[in-house]
């Protein structure tokens, strides 16, 4: 280990415990440490076999770096979300040797990414968004005149952030509106499972191996109500995502099982959890600072920056883990083939190096070159779509809003995953009639 920075015990236990997350400033605190003090880190654990060591990147330069590499930093051998070898070995009992319980874009490399990422690129690019933005906008005014029906105490969360990006991609989808709770308990059983209050399980204190299986039975659930979903979608073909998926081909030949249910699941469920965090986020810093909330609402080219920046201020999708394929060297640190690294985009979104006073929700910041899509070939196929949603709903917002604060302290939810949010108590004030810009 001569000439390696490694740390653990209790700051190696403070980058993987699901707690830590929700305790944001706290683990800022512990990211800005580790970044002065190492860049790059290998985190031990305490016991031989809780879990494999990994490298730790919290520099932005070294993300963006490892992120753009596709070739060197590989996400396939190894599972691409942090977890500990026995939620691995269930996952191989699980999958019949796979440590992906689910085989999606995420876990793919290149060539057999790009087929499958291409499947359905163009359904997410600006220029069919378009066609689907009235009915986006729509759902959006639905979702505001809830909120403000049910002032002018409200929880955003349960009733703004969570089902409103659900309807969208649901919609998108092709998946009928009255199965959405059903979409939206089993998308926080597999990014909520660390958090008992979003799990839905009943279960306090759960064991990995618990979590494991709480994932387990989602995708089960999930992978049960998408085969009914391709089998209508073959007989009877619509212009949805969803019957692009069931009647794809790769190669000439249809999807496997597997993998088509891999891609309904990526898309049902990272398709909103996210886009819900970053507008929860963003509805955070607009109740901590009237001010802002004010010239936002009176100049509406403001937008596009509060919900860039709530994107990179939240960073929904805290990281993801990739496999080195060669020896290199990252940071002045010996990466080794088969070394396991944790990219971890919090980390980086909040590196000072890259952001001036990064824990400031600044709207007007340019450049603002954030990393919560990720970079390069797996950057997330749906950016456009959770920009144009959450502009159109903050849209729909500052018309039906005149003022919002704070009635309550935030939580954060217990993920190392994807996070953010899972409560935001608001009092908000209905503006008497409608405004445009």
């Amino acid at each position: 280990m001569a000439g390696e920075a490694v740390i653990q015990g209790d700051l190696a236990r403070a980058v993987i415990d699901p707690a830590s997350y929700a305790e944001w400033d706290t683990l800022l605190d512990t990211f800005d440490h580790l970044r002065s003090e190492h860049g790059v880190v290998k985190v031990l654990p305490d016991a031989e076999g809780v879990f494999d060591p990994f490298w730790l990147i919290t520099s932005y330069d070294d993300v963006m770096r490892i992120s753009k590499d596709n070739q060197t930093f590989l996400n396939h051998p190894r599972t691409v979300v942090f977890s500990l070898n026995e939620g691995i070995e269930f996952a191989k009992a699980m999958t019949g040797g796979s440590p992906h319980m689910v085989a999606s874009l995420v876990t793919f490399d290149a060539p057999i990414h790009m087929k499958y990422r291409k499947l359905t690129q163009e359904w997410f690019m600006p220029k069919n968004l378009r066609s689907v933005e009235d009915e986006i906008r729509a759902l959006a005014d639905k979702t505001v005149q809830k909120l403000v029906s049910a002032g002018p105490e409200v929880d955003f969360v349960p009733l703004v952030s969570a089902p409103y990006p659900l309807h969208v991609v649901m919609q998108i989808m092709g998946v009928p509106e009255e199965d959405e709770p059903r979409m939206l308990m089993l998308t926080q059983q597999m990014f909520g499972g660390q958090d008992d209050d979003l799990n839905q399980s009943g279960m306090k204190n759960m064991t990995p191996e618990q979590i494991t299986q709480l994932v387990a039975g989602a995708v089960a659930d999930f992978e049960k109500y998408f085969a009914g979903i391709t089998a209508e979608k073959r007989a009877s073909p619509t212009g949805d995502v969803a019957s692009t998926i069931a009647n794809a081909t790769v190669d000439g030949e249809p999807l496997n099982d597997r993998d088509m249910m891999g891609y309904y699941i990526i898309l049902a469920a990272a398709g909103h959890d996210t886009t819900s965090a970053s507008t929860a986020g963003a509805m955070l810093a607009l109740a901590q600072d009237p001010e802002q909330f004010v010239r936002v609402k009176a100049d509406r080219s403001l937008l596009p920056g509060i919900v860039e920046e709530a994107i990179r201020w939240t960073s929904p999708v805290q990281h993801f883990m990739r496999t080195a394929a060669e020896d290199t060297e990252i940071g002045g640190q010996q990466i080794k083939k088969d070394d396991w690294l944790m990219i971890n985009y919090v980390a980086a979104n909040h590196d000072p190096a890259q952001f001036d006073d990064p824990r400031r929700f600044d709207a007007a910041r340019s450049p603002n070159r954030h990393l919560a899509f990720g970079a390069g070939a797996h950057q997330c196929l749906g950016l456009h779509l959770a920009r144009l949603e959450m502009r159109i709903l903050f849209e729909a917002l500052l018309d039906r809003l005149d003022s919002i604060e704070l009635a309550g302290e935030p939580l954060r939810s217990k993920s190392t995953f994807v996070g953010g949010l899972k409560t935001l108590p608001l009092r908000i004030a209905p503006s008497r009639k409608k405004t445009h810009d």
